[in-house]
C-alpha cells in the first residue's frame, strides 16, 4: 500500500482539520482521538509519512515511541487512570482505520469497559477539557 496524503491525519498535520493537539515537536505530533476508547485517548503520530510498521523508517519510529514514552505517565496521571493502555494497529485486518502509523495512549481505569475503537464521536468541549488537562500536566512535567 502507498502513503495516501489525503488521510486524516495528513490533513490534521497541515492544518487542514482541526484537532485537540496535546504535544509537538519537530517529529512527532499528539492529539486527543475523537472517538475516544477512553477519556483523554491520544493518538501520537510521525510527521513523516508512513502507512504503518511494514514502511516506517527505524529513526521515525524511534520518535514516535519516545514520544508514547513520554506521554503515557503524563496522560495517566493527568486523567487519574489506573494505567495506559499502548496500542497500534497495521493494516485493515488488524484494525487500522487511518493509514498513517500512529500509537494509540489510552487511559484505563479498573472496572470500566474500553468503548469500540470506532465508537461515538466525543463533544469537542470534552475533548477540550481533557486537552487542557493534560497540557496543563506536560507544562508541570
Amino acid at each position: 500500500m502507498t502513503y495516501d496524503d489525503s488521510n486524516v491525519f495528513a490533513k490534521i498535520l497541515r492544518g487542514e482539520l482541526p484537532c485537540h493537539k496535546i504535544y509537538e515537536d519537530d517529529e512527532t505530533f499528539s492529539f486527543l482521538d475523537i472517538m475516544p476508547r477512553a477519556n483523554g485517548h491520544a493518538l501520537v503520530i510521525p510527521k513523516s509519512p508512513a502507512v504503518n510498521l511494514f514502511d516506517v523508517d527505524t529513526a521515525t519510529l524511534c520518535a514516535a515511541i519516545r514520544t508514547v514514552h513520554m506521554l503515557a505517565p503524563i496522560i495517566r496521571n493527568a486523567m487519574e487512570a489506573d494505567g495506559i493502555l499502548i496500542q497500534q494497529f497495521n493494516e485493515a485486518a488488524a484494525g487500522q482505520t487511518v493509514f498513517h502509523v500512529h500509537f494509540h495512549i489510552v487511559p484505563r481505569w479498573e472496572d470500566t469497559a474500553l468503548k469500540p475503537h470506532t465508537g461515538e464521536m466525543e463533544d469537542s468541549e470534552v475533548l477540550a477539557e481533557n486537552a487542557e488537562k493534560i497540557s496543563d500536566a506536560l507544562d508541570v512535567a
